[in-house]
């Protein structure tokens, strides 16, 4: 930490013996976990300045990126309103401020229509709450049903400490009572009784409480899960029938129930409907006396099927849609008349709209493949319209509404985005082959042209984790990086959910590795297409995608030019052998348990920090945040400090952590332009790209 200043910082070295099951392992740097210790955060700052230092010259190319990408921002922007009940909901972004307004206007006359001349009500203004506070995240918000209320969570960390408060919506005042790690919330119908569920030390929804408002703090215990592998959400069905308890781990899920009519001092019956059974998942909505029910036990892709809300027995389940091997289906709407199901088809999504009432069914159809659609707030379950959001890798969110008996589809709004054109832009989707002769498929987005027919700068983002998909969207910060020439690039590795729940459990657990080499099968591919080339190949991941990054470059070193790891998870074994940290046990089931000695030997071979070695690296910049509790900052700040020590190239090792956020980065929409037009700045100097 006291390198001269034209040389980066070394962190002290104090070996740790972590060998388990007779596998010597000494962590020179397992001292960074103290916070509390002063080296920690002297070092952790020496590499911030270290950092500063490379980047000055390049600071009026991160201001000119920061610019533009500011540029493109709508400063005065509004959301689409939606209704629920006799209100319209939205959020307004005024210029200058970087959190948005949550709003809500009267609906008028017999059909509730929008009030164009109509007044708004301030249910929450952010910029307000983060007056003096570096972060600020919204979690939850849920009005009551009688619009009287509003809980809601928010976090001023970034380290997932959400605490609830509850609003007096007519006079603007907070109720007294308050509560701490709060993660989910729903509202009895009465409008006072009020379900959350609290975290523990591991940040693990483990509790569910009720809480009944105006009563003096009291609060009753409901359910608390001590299977560290499940955590409980708590939620409605949309016809406000049933208050919904959801237990679920990795790979499997039980469902219990409350009667949302149940309230007052009487304790509610928590019915359960689906036990949990091993590899089995499930979720439901309710309908007319009828569970709507999603469900794999029949096949790894789920089908749907409905069942009496009175026994919910599957032996006499009516089927819907059967499991196929080749579609996932990914979701489902439920309104009184229409059941919207949402399906992943050779990795693209589409809408399938089914008619309860008088039979038949359609599909919405799409015109790009790399494109993403889901439904979007769909409030209200007596309703013909169906809400939905559009986007491509050229095309800005395009929000429609799509009334289901006429077919007749509405543009709401399209995301404006100043100065952009998207007929300058072209994407496709490509198909590279695994080692194993599976065709992985890539996404790609360039300027039309700055396209060449030789060899470019590209940049191939990944993830390839939990099940995930990596849907192809719009980026309207990206498009600083298209004007200059470089292709970006998603590769749908196996270890996302992609291709569905099959492709998912292709690259988890003892499959693992297929993750990292369907990545390097897809920078090959597109280097042997001629549309890039080692030099100028970049790669892109964050959290279990920057395990992604550091497990690809440990392998394929020679492959890329540069990397980006943002809060990337690669001290693998020592995380997963710490069952006190965040999500450590309850991810048992998508890594593996190193206590395990066959599950370990997984882990061991492929963890970026136990598996450095001395040799040439590619440029690195490698980004955290100090609050980070889903990967704690140690890791990559020991990822770096040892790669210190073996790496035997030139390139740049940078480390920038944020010492006021956590997992997510920056929280405000200006903020965080700062992060990325850095990042691009970095890339772009390895491509030699960072003139005018």
């Amino acid at each position: 930490m006291n390198a001269p200043a034209n040389e980066p910082p070394l962190a002290p070295r104090e070996p740790k013996d972590v060998s388990v099951h007779g596998d010597r392992r000494i962590d020179d740097w397992f001292w960074l976990r103290d916070r509390d210790d002063p080296r920690t955060l002297d070092y952790l700052k020496a590499e911030n300045a270290w950092a500063e230092v490379w980047f000055a010259p390049h600071a009026a190319l991160k201001e000119t990126l920061y610019q533009e990408m500011f540029s493109r921002i709508q400063q005065d922007d509004d959301s689409v309103p939606y209704r629920k009940d006799g209100w319209w909901y939205s959020s307004r972004t005024v210029t200058g401020d970087q959190y948005p307004r949550h709003l809500r206007r009267r609906a008028v006359g017999h059909d509730r229509a929008w009030d164009p001349a109509g007044q708004d009500e301030t249910l929450l203004d952010l910029n307000e709450m983060a007056r003096g506070k570096p972060f600020l995240r919204l979690g939850e918000a849920e009005v009551s049903l009688d619009a009287t209320r509003l809980a809601y969570t928010v976090d001023f960390s970034g380290g997932r400490d959400y605490v609830l408060h509850l609003k007096d919506l007519a006079t603007g005042s907070l109720d007294d009572w308050s509560m701490a790690e709060v993660d989910s919330v729903a509202w009895g119908n009465d409008s006072r009784t009020l379900y959350y569920v609290t975290m523990d030390e591991a940040k693990r929804a483990n509790r569910l409480w009720r809480h009944v408002v105006g009563s003096d703090g009291a609060n009753a215990l409901l359910y608390q899960e001590d299977d560290e592998l499940f955590s409980i959400a708590v939620g409605k069905t949309r016809d406000e029938r049933f208050v919904v308890v959801h237990i679920s781990s990795m790979d499997s899920s039980e469902i219990r129930l409350i009667d949302a009519e149940a309230g007052g001092d009487a304790t509610p019956m928590l019915r359960t409907v689906f036990a949990r059974r091993d590899d089995i998942e499930v979720d439901l909505d309710h309908r007319d006396g009828r569970f709507f029910v999603r469900i794999n036990d029949t096949g790894r892709n789920f089908r749907l099927v409905t069942v009496d809300a009175d026994n919910a027995d599957l032996a006499s389940a009516v089927e819907i849609i059967a499991a196929r091997d080749d579609v996932m289906l990914d979701d489902f709407d439920l309104f009184q008349r229409h059941l919207i199901v949402t399906e992943r088809v050779a990795g693209s999504l589409e809408l399938r709209v089914i008619d309860l009432l008088e039979g038949g069914q359609h599909r919405i159809a799409f015109d790009e493949v790399a494109c993403n659609v889901h439904t979007g707030a769909n409030a209200e379950f007596e309703t013909t319209l169906l809400r939905f959001v559009y986007t491509s890798m050229t095309m800005p969110a395009s929000t429609y509404d799509y009334d289901l008996l006429t077919r007749e589809r509405v543009l709401k709004k399209r995301q404006p985005v100043p100065g952009y054109d998207p007929s300058l832009y072209a994407s496709d989707r490509l198909m590279a082959e695994a080692a194993d002769g599976t065709e992985v498929p890539v996404s790609l987005v360039w300027r039309r042209d700055r396209k060449m027919p030789g060899s470019q700068p590209l940049l191939l983002y990944g993830y390839g984790s939990y099940g995930i998909p990596l849907d192809p969207g719009f980026s309207q910060t990206r498009v600083s990086l298209l004007d200059r020439g470089v292709i970006f690039a998603i590769a749908h590795i196996r270890g996302g959910g992609d291709l569905g729940r099959t492709w998912y459990e292709a690259g988890k657990m003892a499959k693992k590795e297929t993750t990292f080499t369907d990545f390097i099968a897809c920078a090959e591919a597109l280097i042997a297409r001629g549309m890039t080339s080692p030099q100028m190949l970049a790669i892109e991941g964050g959290s279990a995608g920057g395990l992604l990054m550091g497990a690809v470059v440990n392998r394929r070193p020679e492959l890329f030019k540069a990397v980006v790891a943002e809060v990337p998870f690669v001290d693998v074994v020592n995380t997963m052998l710490d069952e006190t940290l965040p999500l450590t046990a309850g991810e048992f089931i998508e890594w593996g348990n190193p206590k395990i000695a066959a599950q370990y030997a997984w882990l061991r071979a492929y963890s970026p920090y136990d598996n450095l070695k001395p040799g040439a690296y590619p440029a690195m910049l490698v980004r955290t945040g100090l609050n980070d509790t889903q990967v704690a900052y140690w890791e990559p700040a020991k990822y770096v400090a040892r790669l210190r020590t073996l790496k035997t190239d030139a390139n740049p090792l940078l480390f920038k952590i944020n010492l006021e956020v956590g997992h997510g980065g920056a929280s405000g929409r200006f903020d965080s332009l700062r992060e990325i037009a850095e990042d691009d700045a970095f890339l772009l100097a390895q491509w030699g790209l960072a003139g005018p």
